[in-house]
């Protein structure tokens, strides 16, 4: 499953928008990565994008396969909006095409299942890039947790005041669905544990200029038995957090506390193994992406990894909606109950109803 050359890897960038212009000039800055073209239906934009990069000649088109055969391109980025990450994905995996793409996953975790099992179907790799794992300082948390003992608990508070404009002050929920899947993803790599339940409430201060809940409280139990607590608000002006947050981990032996922005700091008795720098943010992803595809490195955001992280997002919103408790595993069955009732594919249809539970699909 490699894209079987020495050379460069020649990727469609697919999404000539804010983070698609940023995806853009991390690839032209990428030695092991050549840009083969740019896709956006908005195909003023893709040229724009090019010219204010300084790349005019570079290929341009609205679809993402048919510009990737066009210019011999091995792998497609996705950046397009997240409605458009299950179309574009499916159609570049089945045309043969290995594909990352930007989290989340789907709009929902029903389309993250599928685009599971149309990985399976096509044997190509469908990687999600949540970017914060790519982190000196998550790696050295990390290690400073496996000297811990016994994880008991982990926490994060996050607290911005940005002021967007557009969709995100008017979405129902801002804070849980655009923002702190990044949190949720950290703890299950973190603690290195599943999901299991969660209870979550959320509201909008007063004050706040969002029209959907702003701010957010939840616990979840993990398969480890620990619990990780999400405390987070996106209009609390003053003393506010990183952008990552602020965290704690304690264990039987001890604790340790990251801010989010300076190395993690320890308070046990072991020490700690050094940490490997993976990276910055969206240039780690890449540099990983290309690495798994020509040398077989891991990476850590497999299609079926990262579905889970979605689907913490989605029990945090319904448990915010019901006022209960909610079960992951009730709403992977749901999901998968959806997925197959949209599912447009026979073949991916087969895969999905091939699964022995949605869980074990997930994690095997």
């Amino acid at each position: 499953m490699t894209a079987g050359t020495s050379g460069p890897l020649r990727v469609v960038l697919v999404g000539a928008g804010g983070m698609g212009k940023a995806w853009l000039a991390t690839i032209l800055a990428d030695p092991a990565v050549e840009l083969a073209g740019v896709v956006d239906l908005d195909l003023a934009a893709a040229e724009a994008a090019l010219v204010a990069a300084g790349v005019p000649h570079v290929a341009t088109g609205r679809d993402a396969v048919e510009v990737a055969v066009r210019t011999g391109a091995q792998a497609i980025v996705n950046v397009t909006v997240p409605q458009a990450h299950h179309p574009v994905t499916t159609a570049a995996l089945f045309a043969g095409f290995p594909v990352l793409g930007e989290k989340p996953v789907a709009s929902t975790v029903a389309q993250g299942l599928s685009l599971a099992a149309a990985s399976e179907v096509t044997g190509q790799p469908f990687l999600v890039s949540q970017s914060r794992r790519y982190n000196v300082h998550v790696e050295q948390f990390r290690a400073q947790a496996a000297v811990l003992g016994d994880l008991g608990s982990l926490s994060t508070e996050f607290f911005k005041a940005p002021r967007f404009g557009g969709f995100r002050e008017e979405m129902a929920q801002p804070l849980l669905v655009d923002m702190a899947i990044h949190q949720f993803d950290l703890a299950r790599y973190l603690l290195d544990a599943e999901p299991v339940s969660v209870y979550c409430e959320s509201w909008n201060p007063s004050w706040s200029w969002y029209g959907g809940d702003a701010s957010a409280s939840a616990v979840f139990e993990m398969s480890s038995g620990a619990r990780y607590s999400f405390v987070g608000s996106w209009c609390a002006p003053g003393a506010e957090t990183s952008w990552n947050g602020a965290w704690r981990l304690s264990g039987a032996d001890g604790s340790a506390v990251w801010n989010g922005d300076d190395a993690p700091v320890l308070d046990a008795g072991g020490v700690p193994a050094d940490a490997v720098d993976p990276g910055e943010g969206i240039a780690g992803s890449l540099a990983a992406f290309t690495a798994f595809l020509q040398e077989g490195r891991p990476f850590s955001g497999e299609v079926h990894d990262n579905v889970l992280s979605l689907a913490m997002v989605e029990a945090a919103v319904e448990s915010a909606a019901t006022g209960a408790r909610v079960l992951v595993d009730d709403v992977l069955q749901r999901a998968h109950e959806q997925a197959l009732a949209e599912e447009q594919r026979d073949d991916v249809a087969a895969a999905l109803k091939g699964w022995p539970s949605v869980r074990e699909a997930l994690t095997r």
